[in-house]
């Protein structure tokens, strides 16, 4: 028997739910705690981390616009006329919009995104001020092979991903290399990506960046035990634990940390979890690389390095290279 769309509908939020709980179980259930830095993105989140785009001590987003700005001319003619762009992670979509405008005769924008509510919105925001391009939109998580299928009958012509923000910082350099070659695959032969990197720099800069003198970046980072408490029926108390990030300079990253600040106990979804003193939930890296670094990982995942665009101060890095 058929499903009814409701029916369907709950089945789908069923089925988000045990495996938001199995990931959330096994995180905490690590010597090392941790929790999937994806599920810090739910409405609440993309709305921080939107803020946390703003301050002044978090020069990423700032320092990607202004190269975005200067070299935009640049880039939409490297990529060329009727390209489909495809943006893994979209968010707001708000950094596509300048470079969908400069494009010769794009012929597509298909945006992924986690998020339902920011995605849709931003998808209606494009139509209205771009309404002769083809928008179609994917919810879901797009480092899993089934997001990509409704993209497969793509009309023939050159894709370009766009995967600006240093989101691949967020993967460890094994993870990121296992994720560029997954993108490569998912393209032919002449189609490109263009990425943002984050670029390794002075410690006090990069942890200024992600503790912030206004607390948004802490509100995000315990926004997710919030989430849990919400979706998962647990009992996190949030003033228990306290939001911490540091520069790894060894491992090159910024880690981003939540400290239990007592020894307690949380419930989640009836099973206990039990954190001491000065313990840890590991929730996001940002990694940073150079530019040499970057373009041997581009390589070996299947992608030839083209031409990259950085700021005079050198502090990030845009990527362009196409499948070898």
């Amino acid at each position: 028997m058929a499903l009814s769309p409701v029916c369907g509908e709950q089945l789908d939020e069923q089925r988000k739910e045990s495996v938001f709980l199995r990931d959330v179980l096994e995180g905490l259930g690590k010597q090392q705690k941790t929790l999937p830095c994806k599920y810090l993105y739910d409405e609440i989140g993309s709305r921080l981390f939107e803020r946390i785009c703003e301050l002044d001590d978090y020069y990423l987003t700032r320092t990607e616009a202004a190269i975005f700005s200067d070299n935009m001319v640049d880039m939409a003619r490297q990529i060329g006329p009727g390209a489909a762009i495809v943006e893994p992670g979209a968010g707001n979509c708000e950094k596509v919009q300048p470079l969908l405008e400069q494009l010769d005769s794009p012929r597509g924008y298909y945006p992924i995104d986690i998020s339902p509510e920011i995605l849709l919105a931003a998808r209606a925001r494009i139509i209205a001020q771009l309404p002769d391009l083809e928008v179609q939109a994917s919810v879901g998580d797009f480092t899993r092979p089934e997001v990509w299928r409704e993209l497969d009958d793509l009309a023939a012509g050159k894709t370009v991903l766009f995967f600006p923000g240093s989101t691949i910082g967020n993967f460890d350099p094994c993870q990121a290399g296992e994720l560029l070659q997954f993108f490569a695959t998912r393209l032919r032969s002449g189609d490109a990506i263009l990425i943002g990197t984050d670029l390794v720099k002075d410690s006090v800069v990069l942890e200024r960046a992600y503790c912030d003198s206004e607390h948004v970046t802490a509100a995000f980072n315990k926004n997710i035990l919030a989430r849990i408490n919400g979706e998962l029926d647990a009992d996190f108390d949030l003033s228990l634990f306290a939001h911490r990030a540091f520069y790894h300079p060894l491992r090159q990253r910024v880690e981003m940390h939540l400290v239990s600040l007592k020894e307690h106990c949380v419930r989640i979804a009836g099973r206990q979890v039990r954190f001491a003193e000065g313990e840890t939930i590991h929730t996001e890296n940002s990694h940073k690389y150079s530019v040499t670094g970057f373009n041997r990982l581009l390589d070996e995942a299947g992608f030839a390095p083209i031409r990259h665009w950085s700021d005079l101060q050198q502090r990030y890095a845009i990527h362009y290279a196409q499948v070898a």
